[in-house]
């Protein structure tokens, strides 16, 4: 697997992200997955349990993308510098409560790293700004 396929990797996963293709989002990912939400301090294992998760943040922020600004790989290993905008209509829950719709946007940075085996991701590790995120939509 070439530097360039991982980072396709990453970038189909934040393509079927983006696009709500969950079935496309599961098939990118080992069964034995590993997601690291750094910024909440979430570990989630399985890619029924990633993609749950996923479809939370898809609840809050219906309208919510993943632009990809930077790219790098190296070996396995890829790094998405990610910039996520949406507008946050939904409930979001949170381990502190459900912070209620807000109705404002957000603008986001993050860096998403893909660590891949045989093709598919084992485990990834989004940073992103929190407090930047929490901000925003007024629930800080």
């Amino acid at each position: 697997m070439s530097e360039q396929d991982v980072i396709q990797i990453g970038r189909g996963v934040l393509d079927a992200f983006n696009t709500n293709n969950w079935d496309g989002f599961r098939a990118l990912s080992t069964t034995n997955v590993v997601y690291n939400e750094v910024a909440t301090q979430r570990v989630i294992n399985g890619p029924d349990e990633i993609t749950e998760a996923m479809q939370g943040w898809k609840t809050a922020f219906p309208d919510v993308t993943g632009t990809v600004t930077t790219s790098f790989a190296s070996g396995n290993t890829a790094i998405l510098e990610v910039t996520w905008r949406g507008t946050h209509t939904g409930p979001l829950v949170s381990p502190a409560g459900t912070i209620p719709p807000s109705g404002k946007s957000q603008t986001t940075p993050s860096v998403w790293v893909f660590e891949c085996e045989g093709g598919k991701v084992r485990e990834s590790r989004l940073y992103f700004d929190l407090m930047t995120l929490l901000t925003q939509i007024g629930a800080m």
